[in-house]
């Protein structure tokens, strides 16, 4: 697995593989016809790839540097990839270069509060769920999303680190 700086080239190539609606169903915003709009969007994103075939994106988001904290999201994989690793392995890789090479203190996590599946998935990192912030953001068109957080704080990374090895290594 390899998560690699966002390049030109990258753009078409993951145009190309985004099209199941499932990707997008809970993303802010809505279907492929969006991409581009998605694309210029991303800052600070890496192409995903997995046994070397790219499976999708993801990202750092609003770094803070003064308050030492990032977040992680605008995170997406094509369903042939869900439930691989491939998304633990990515979430190690970013978080330890958060912590461990950035030193900062806190990773953050947002989702559509109805997004069960990326929910179940930072819950098991373990990401402690922090609270719903009601009507946080507009998406798709206007449609308003509340957003569920969690975070990771340094104090908890060892413990999530070795959880993802372990994870990794079934």
């Amino acid at each position: 697995m390899r998560l690699q700086p966002l390049e030109p080239h990258h753009r078409d190539e993951l145009d190309a593989i985004s099209d199941d609606p499932r990707i997008w169903e809970l993303q802010r915003v809505w279907g492929n016809e969006r991409f581009d709009e998605w694309y210029e969007s991303v800052d600070m994103g890496f192409a995903h790839y997995f046994d070397d075939e790219l499976v999708g994106h993801t990202s750092f988001l609003r770094h803070e540097p003064a308050h030492r904290t990032v977040e992680i999201g605008n995170t997406w994989l094509v369903p042939a990839a869900w439930g691989t690793g491939a998304n633990v392995e990515a979430k190690l890789l970013l978080m330890q270069h958060a912590f461990e090479h950035e030193g900062l203190l806190r990773v953050e996590f947002k989702t559509d509060a109805r997004n069960e599946r990326s929910r179940a998935a930072l819950a098991a990192l373990p990401a402690e769920f922090e609270g719903v912030f009601r009507k946080h953001m507009l998406v798709r068109g206007g449609e308003r999303r509340d957003s569920a957080w969690y975070a990771v704080i340094d104090d908890d990374w060892p413990a999530v680190k070795g959880n993802l090895q372990r994870r990794l290594r079934r």
